[in-house]
């Protein structure tokens, strides 16, 4: 579903080049839940970020469902994000302005993809029933999670992407969001690849796959 071969990404930093990926190759399949650790600057975020057609690489090819991400144009990544893709960050990224009810459906509704009877048991499944009203200075940090993961498989999305999407929590509701992100996921059947610092969080997933010096150890 997810195949990403030989991808290299440098960037300027004080006069020099940095190395940030040095030939990367990875696959998810379908409905696979892997996670990807490493040390600070082995390049986790920036490999999520070519992925999610965020920014574009030196070289080396992306395919989501056999489509070249590396050969979309602006608006194609765009609509690559908001259709196929589902992504989950650590500072939640909901909009203010929007209730509970109506940031869970955003995205979905962007894409033409809202399911009413998708989005009720997203709504049951995260304990979000009580909370649609309220808006997201409302709600707690774990609380606030729930709801952009719900947003994120709204879609019902080939790959949902997470950078550290339990890092603002505390460990007991750190787990309680990954067990529910990791049963959503087997519930939509979509691939899942999310970067953590944390080994406990690793071991909940199918698969761990480690970026050291930019390359998988």
């Amino acid at each position: 579903m997810l195949s990403v071969r030989n991808l290299f990404k440098t960037y300027p930093s004080a006069g020099e080049t940095v190395n940030v990926l040095r030939g990367v190759d990875l696959d998810v399949f379908s409905g696979e839940r892997v996670a990807l650790t490493g040390e600070s600057g082995s390049g986790k975020s920036t490999l999520l970020h070519l992925i999610a057609g965020l920014d574009a690489a030196d070289r080396g090819d992306i395919l989501l469902e056999n489509t070249p991400v590396s050969g979309l144009d602006d608006a194609g990544r765009a609509a690559l994000r908001r259709e196929r893709l589902g992504l989950v960050f650590q500072q939640f990224n909901l909009v203010p302005s929007l209730s509970v009810a109506d940031n869970l459906a955003f995205q979905a509704r962007l894409a033409g993809r809202h399911d009413a009877a998708w989005h009720t048991e997203l709504v049951e499944r995260l304990g979000l029933k009580p909370l649609l009203k309220r808006y997201p200075e409302q709600l707690s940090g774990g609380q606030q999670q729930r709801v952009a993961i719900g947003r994120a498989l709204a879609i019902k999305p080939a790959l949902l992407l997470a950078d550290e999407p339990t890092g603002n929590l505390d460990e007991d509701t750190a787990d309680e969001v990954m067990a529910l992100t990791r049963d959503l996921v087997a519930r939509t059947g979509c691939g899942f690849l999310m970067v953590t610092h944390s080994a406990r969080l690793a071991a909940m997933l199918d698969r761990h796959v480690h970026l050291h010096a930019g390359r998988v150890a």
